[in-house]
C-alpha cells in the first residue's frame, strides 16, 4: 500500500502510518504463504509468504539507488514492482531460488519448485491488488500502461482490516502444521478482512452519491470529484471537487445527523505559476492525478505543492493538509526539498478525532 519517503517520515504520525501499511502486507503474504504450503513445512510458510508479501515495496529502495532526484523516486514506487507482469516473473525468480536452497538435507523431495512459486505468486500478487483499493495509485498494468488504479475504498492503512487478521494469523502459528485450526484461523482471517474490504466498497458507493448531493447543494457545477476514507478509519471522509479554477473540498462522517455536507471550502488551483510541462513537474501532476495546487514558498524560488487527493488532517484548516511539499529548481531540475513543517498539533489531532465522532 503506501510508502512516505524520508522527507515526510520526519513525523512520527506518518511513520506510524507506514509502519501499518507494511504490517497489512507482512499478515497478508504470512497468510498467503500458510494457504499454499502451510500443510508441508508449518509455520516457515507464514515467514516466506510474508518476506514474498513485502518484496513489491522494496521498489521504495531501488528507486532511492536509481533516482537523486525525489520526485522520481517517489514515482517509481508502485511501479513494475507492482504489476501483474512483475507477480509472474517474481514468482518464478523467488520460487526457483528458495526451492534450490530449501531443497536439501532432511527437507528434500518436501516440497516442489510448484509450490515454491505458487507460494510467492500468491504472497506478490496479493500486495498489489489490495494496493489498488487505496487512493495512491497501483500501476497493475506496467510496463504496458502508467495508468494507476485506484479503487479509494479504503485508507492505505485501516486498524479494522490489519489487526483482526494479525490476530488470526497469530492464534494459528500456536498450532501445530497439521492441525485443522492452524488452517481455519488462517481462512478466518482472510474472510474476515475480506468481508470488511467488501463492506468499505459499500461504503464507498454510499459516500460518493453524498458528496455528489453536497456539491449540488452548494451549487457546484463540478468537472469531476475524488472521494476516500481518512487516514485509519472508515468513518470519516473527504472529497475534492474540481472546476475551473478552484478545488472544493469537504468531509462526511458516517455519524453526521444530515444527509450531506454543510460544511465546503473553496481552493485556489494557481496552477499558472509554474510550467507544469517540465518533466518532473507533469510527473508530481501525474502522480496526483491532476488534484493539486500551487502557492508561492517562504523562500524566493521555492512553492508550496499540495496533493488535494488526501486530505486535511484538521479539516477545517487547509494549512494541514498531510500529503504537500516544497519544491524548488535543483541543478537546472525541478525537485522536493527535505521536509521542514510542523508536526501535527494536539488540537489538529483533536479536532480529526471529533470530526469522526460527526462533532
Amino acid at each position: 500500500m503506501l510508502r512516505f519517503y524520508p522527507l515526510i517520515c520526519k513525523w512520527n504520525w506518518f511513520l506510524t502510518f507506514a509502519n501499518m501499511d507494511s504490517l497489512t502486507q507482512i499478515v497478508l503474504g504470512a497468510a498467503c504463504g500458510q494457504m499454499v504450503l502451510g500443510k508441508k513445512i508449518g509455520n516457515k510458510a507464514f515467514l516466506f509468504g510474508a518476506i514474498g508479501g513485502t518484496i513489491p515495496d522494496v521498489d521504495v529502495i531501488i528507486g532511492r539507488f536509481l533516482y537523486s532526484n525525489e520526485i522520481q523516486a517517489m514515482a517509481f514506487h508502485r511501479g513494475f514492482m507492482h504489476s501483474i507482469l512483475f507477480a509472474v516473473i517474481g514468482a518464478v525468480f523467488f520460487g526457483w531460488i528458495t526451492f534450490k536452497a530449501y531443497n536439501s538435507g532432511k527437507r528434500k523431495e518436501m516440497t516442489t519448485q510448484k509450490d515454491w512459486i505458487r507460494l510467492f505468486f500468491w504472497s506478490i500478487f496479493t500486495h498489489p491488488i489490495l494496493d489498488c483499493f487505496t487512493p495512491y495509485g497501483t500501476q497493475l498494468f506496467a510496463p504496458f500502461s502508467d495508468y494507476r488504479v485506484a479503487f479509494n475504498n479504503i485508507s492505505v492503512a485501516d486498524p479494522l482490516y490489519t489487526l483482526p487478521f494479525l490476530i488470526c494469523i497469530v492464534v494459528a502459528l500456536c498450532f501445530q502444521k497439521q492441525h485443522s485450526k492452524k488452517m481455519k484461523w488462517t481462512k478466518a482471517g482472510i474472510y474476515i478482512s475480506s468481508l470488511y474490504l467488501f463492506f468499505t466498497l459499500g461504503n464507498k458507493i454510499y459516500m460518493d452519491t453524498v458528496f455528489k448531493k453536497s456539491f449540488e447543494k452548494a451549487g457546484i457545477s463540478m468537472d469531476r470529484f475524488s472521494a476516500q476514507p481518512t487516514i485509519f478509519n472508515t468513518i470519516l471522509w473527504y472529497a475534492v471537487a474540481e472546476t475551473e479554477t478552484q478545488y472544493h473540498v469537504t468531509f462526511y462522517a458516517l455519524f453526521d445527523e444530515k444527509s450531506y455536507s454543510e460544511k465546503i471550502i473553496n481552493i485556489d488551483k494557481n496552477h499558472a505559476l509554474l510550467d507544469m510541462s517540465d518533466e518532473n513537474l507533469h510527473t508530481l501532476t501525474w502522480f496526483s492525478n491532476g488534484y493539486f495546487n500551487l502557492s508561492k514558498g517562504a523562500e524566493t524560488g521555492t512553492y508550496e505543492y499540495v496533493d488535494l487527493r488526501y486530505p486535511m488532517l484538521n479539516p477545517n484548516d487547509v494549512n494541514s493538509s498531510v500529503f504537500n511539499f516544497t519544491i524548488s529548481q535543483k541543478n537546472n531540475e525541478w525537485d522536493i526539498l527535505p521536509f521542514q513543517g510542523k508536526a501535527p498539533t494536539k488540537k489538529d489531532l483533536t479536532v480529526f478525532m471529533e470530526r469522526i465522532r460527526g462533532i
